[in-house]
């Protein structure tokens, strides 16, 4: 479990493709402490283990699967991630409770400067609409971010400068895609709201979760 208070970012030196998968060499561009075999590091928002590590560098494993939902099957040598280790129990929770299990890619659609801040604008599959809300927390490679406001497939976020200059989120381009991981604690009160549904008939518009659902259940005023 993470927060998406990203420590600082590593560097890609090597991949190592191995038939449908691969291992990835990084080197941290802050000091890891106390790194141990088998713990669990957040890659730019997937959770991936340490199966090797030596000096300043350590290896991860990439499944077939990570390397085809995510971002990390086309990173090289150079490439920069952002990097957190696994929340300690009795940690403050200054961000939310990520899982670094990403749900889908999304895509920079839109840039522009707001203030001494930057204002983005992401599109996501229509998949992950629901789970996505107005002041409600997301991961945006695993960065832990506020959504300040959503419309269809899109929502936009803040970037301040502290933000900026701790993660690759400053760097990123219109077009570039990024991990996206939803709220959690939303994913499980859609599926327990949703379980009130059964023995209703099948595709009937009653009978999905909406903002008419949640109003008449007492969610929402």
């Amino acid at each position: 479990m993470f927060t998406g208070l990203v420590e600082g970012t590593g560097r890609v030196m090597r991949v190592d493709r191995q038939e449908i998968d691969a291992r990835m060499i990084l080197r941290p561009d802050f000091e890891m402490e106390n790194l141990t075999l088998g713990e669990s590091i957040s890659v730019d928002g997937a959770c991936l283990t340490v199966v090797h590590f030596t000096g300043d560098v350590f290896a991860v494993d990439v499944s077939s699967e990570t390397l085809t939902r995510t971002t990390l099957g086309r990173k090289g040598p150079g490439s920069r991630c952002n990097l957190e280790r696994a929340l300690k129990v009795g940690d403050r929770l200054g961000g939310h409770l990520v899982t670094g299990h990403v749900d889908g890619l999304g895509q920079l659609v839109e840039r522009f400067t707001d203030g001494r801040s930057w204002r983005m604008v992401f599109q996501v599959p229509e998949s992950l609409t629901s789970h996505i809300i107005e002041k409600g927390s997301i991961a945006v490679n695993g960065v832990s971010l506020t959504v300040n406001g959503c419309e269809g497939a899109r929502f936009h976020i803040n970037i301040i400068p502290h933000t900026a200059g701790l993660t690759t989120i400053g760097d990123l381009a219109v077009g570039d895609e990024v991990n996206i991981e939803t709220d959690l604690i939303g994913k499980y009160v859609e599926k327990m709201l949703s379980s009130r549904l059964v023995g209703l008939k099948e595709n009937r518009p009653e009978q999905r979760v909406s903002a008419a659902f949640l109003r008449k259940h007492g969610f929402l005023d």
